[in-house]
């Protein structure tokens, strides 16, 4: 069965025509811009291609959704939460979960090969074009560093009352699981109850999450999107959602102190998945 091309102003298909094999194949073609984009995901439709293929455009059924009411970190995890709560609000806290501080260095790193071909979907083209969202204010990075180094995080699209979980990396163990959960925390501060996962797997049906009907996905997205979005700025989140500003740093101190960066994307212990998923 064929699926249409889209051209620069063709607008989208009806999500419900999305092929059923492969799985919520929609369409292909089309620009890859930001206009192109946000209303893509306010119709509850997203980007996924190999390097060298045409754009394509998905809308999967049934799809992954982490309710945050239901979201379920194993034990190890919960404890560990509770040990980076009570010193959160120390100047020398060795874990902080920041949001909005290295976007570029996240999708680098959910951009790394992990796999033996050296594959990904995160493909220059995407970078971009999500780069320049998040400079719009509706691309949002959340960043687990540890003594000082960017050890994990996710990044996601933030329209309205829904949140869209892209992808996520971590270099230390629950790094990125420590910033899901914030975010978690962060978003149901601001109403916001559902965060999209897109494709199933085991690891994120271990944090609670579950698959959605089409129907009941849509439904939701367009409902949400009409509420007020969360108040996105950079800043660190404490334990239970609020985000705060950056402390300051004397100037003296900024002078003296080496500039931090993410490690390079081929990095060791680097890991994403196709979607919010098994890092």
């Amino acid at each position: 069965m064929r699926i249409p091309w889209l051209e620069a102003h063709t607008p989208f298909p009806p999500a419900g025509q999305a092929l059923s094999v492969p799985d919520g194949l929609l369409a292909a073609g089309g620009d890859l811009s930001v206009t192109r984009l946000r209303q893509a995901y306010s119709l509850g439709i997203f980007p996924w291609f190999s390097p060298g293929d045409p754009v394509l455009w998905w809308s999967p059924d049934p799809r992954m959704v982490l309710a945050c009411g239901e979201f379920a970190p194993p034990h190890a995890l919960r404890k560990q939460l509770r040990q980076i709560a009570r010193s959160e609000t120390a100047a020398d806290a060795r874990i902080r979960v920041q949001v909005d501080t290295a976007f570029a260095d996240v999708m680098a790193a959910c951009a790394a090969p992990r796999s033996a071909d050296g594959g990904t979907w995160i493909v220059p083209a995407m970078r971009q074009v999500y780069e320049a969202w998040h400079h719009a204010g509706e691309v949002h990075s959340v960043e687990t560093w540890i003594d000082g180094r960017l050890a994990g995080g996710l990044y996601g699209v933030s329209l309205g009352g829904m949140f869209f979980g892209e992808s996520m990396f971590t270099r230390r163990s629950n790094a990125s699981k420590i910033a899901l959960a914030y975010l978690v925390q962060f978003l149901t501060r601001h109403g916001v109850t559902w965060i999209d996962c897109q494709q199933q797997t085991p690891h994120l049906a271990s944090l609670g999450a579950r698959p959605r009907s089409r129907q009941a996905f849509l439904a939701h997205v367009a409902s949400a999107i009409r509420l007020p979005a969360p108040p996105w700025q950079p800043g660190w989140l404490d334990s239970s959602g609020q985000l705060r500003p950056l402390p300051q740093t004397p100037p003296s101190a900024r002078a003296a102190a080496p500039l931090t960066r993410a490690a390079p994307s081929g990095s060791s212990g680097s890991a994403c998945d196709t979607a919010l998923g098994d890092a």
